[in-house]
């Protein structure tokens, strides 16, 4: 039981990281209907920003760690709400109105351009990051035959359930009480007719994927301070787990992506921790798989209506 426990809180943390890179590609989804495979990467920049931030931060001779965090996720989150704007004015824009292949081909080409960006930049070897936050608290103590066992719930594992659950509220609302989620919500329904009644449509899309680069921005500072471990790859993977909770979730659907990113990390980590790790990714897609053959739409998603 304190094994399964363990495993819980690990694969929440984990699905927390995910669904916050899945929010983001559902939200560019449900404006424009374009998958923007390029926010894998967008994720990695983060990491290698807030890094870069947090060495830059400590060699100036700043000691208290809860400012050095700080600055850090601001920095991190500005400059990679950057790098989200010039993907979209410059991959995405101008192909607005172009047959359905082409932006995504462009993501595609994005991805590498990013990638091979960072890898020349800075390095192909693994940039590691001593712990910062350590420490936890003793859920739940065990007697089994091999020795004790204790559930375990980090201070780490507790900032990035709490934020993520944070955001998610925050965002929730933005979207529903506020006139840039009004504006958004009527581009997703109709962008000409959202344009007749005053929205402007290419601020509207900037700004989603400003949000969603903010969002990948902490999920790659968070994914630092979790892990300490990072390198120009890790976009990759993590941008197609958060793809897939999306599709899973029902892309379109905020709560179904956060509900898709921590499905994803409880399949992962539970996989991974009762059967073989090496299989842990094809477990993840075997279930989305399944998902998508008896609810198309995915778990949260509403059915696309063609309009004639």
């Amino acid at each position: 039981m304190e094994y399964f426990l363990q495993q819980l809180i690990n694969g929440l943390t984990l699905g927390s990281i995910y669904g916050l890179i899945a929010i983001g590609y559902t939200m560019v989804y449900g404006i424009i209907g374009m998958i923007n495979f390029a926010h894998g990467d967008i994720f990695m920049v983060g990491s290698f920003i807030a890094l870069a931030t947090f060495l830059a931060l400590v060699a100036i001779g700043i000691t208290a760690l809860p400012l050095i965090l700080f600055i850090t996720l601001l920095v991190s989150m500005l400059f990679t709400s950057a790098w989200g704007w010039t993907v979209e004015r410059l991959a995405y824009r101008p192909l607005r109105g172009s047959f359905r292949l082409a932006p995504l081909i462009t993501a595609i080409g994005m991805s590498i351009v990013l990638q091979n960006f960072v890898q020349i930049t800075q390095g192909a070897r693994v940039k590691p990051l001593p712990p910062q936050i350590q420490g936890g608290i003793t859920l739940v103590e065990g007697v089994t035959d091999n020795g004790t066992i204790a559930v375990q719930l980090s201070y780490m594992q507790i900032i990035i359930i709490a934020t993520t659950l944070a955001l998610m509220i925050g965002f929730s609302l933005l979207i529903s009480k506020t006139s840039l989620g009004r504006s958004q919500r009527a581009c997703e329904q109709d962008q000409k007719m959202a344009a007749l009644l005053g929205v402007n449509v290419d601020r509207t899309i900037s700004l989603t994927f400003v949000m969603g680069a903010a969002l990948a921005a902490v999920a790659g500072f968070m994914f630092l301070l979790l892990y300490g471990v990072i390198d120009f790859y890790i976009g990759f993977l993590a941008g197609v787990k958060a793809f897939t909770a999306a599709v899973l979730g029902g892309i379109g659907s905020l709560p179904g992506a956060m509900l898709g990113g921590l499905l994803i990390g409880l399949i992962e980590v539970f996989w991974s921790g009762y059967f073989s790790v090496e299989y842990k990714d094809v477990a993840a897609f075997s279930i989305l798989v399944i998902v998508l053959i008896f609810m198309p739409s995915g778990l949260l998603g509403k059915p696309e209506v063609e309009k004639v």
